[in-house]
């Protein structure tokens, strides 16, 4: 159900655009189209006799679609969850909700605290990493 509306929703934002070819002019030209897609948004759609056939688009940007289609199936009501919880922010009724921090602590993990310098990392090694190094040569 997904893949069928989000292909025609696809097609219908391609169709918009000067890229639509009959499926004999694209054969013509498909080194071009295949070089032409590979930049970012760009999509040829293919027609036959008029009507649209077929979509072109980049390797990456077709999984991009994919696990997109993925994840609306794992998560049908996302966007009103997402809606629901920006509306329960905005009236400060967030204490219903676990924290990315919160989850991790129920596994044992913590967030790894990436602040430190250079200095601090190196710091940690200390005279016995120095002569650890030293002992190794």
């Amino acid at each position: 159900m997904y893949a069928i509306m989000y292909v025609e929703e696809l097609t219908q934002i391609v169709m918009k655009t000067d890229r639509t070819l009959s499926i004999t002019e694209a054969r013509k030209e498909i080194f071009k189209i295949a070089n032409e897609v590979q930049k970012p948004d760009v999509h040829y759609v293919l027609t036959e006799n008029g009507k649209p056939k077929a979509v072109i688009m980049s390797a990456e940007e077709f999984e991009s679609w994919r696990e997109t289609l993925e994840v609306m199936e794992m998560f049908p009501d996302l966007h009103k969850d997402i809606e629901e919880l920006e509306r329960d922010i905005k009236t400060g009724k967030v204490d219903d909700y676990t924290t990315f921090e919160e989850l991790l602590a129920e596994d044992g993990l913590t967030i790894a605290d990436l602040t430190k310098t250079e200095n601090d990392v190196s710091n940690n090694f200390g005279a016995e990493g120095k002569k650890g190094s030293k002992k190794n040569k």
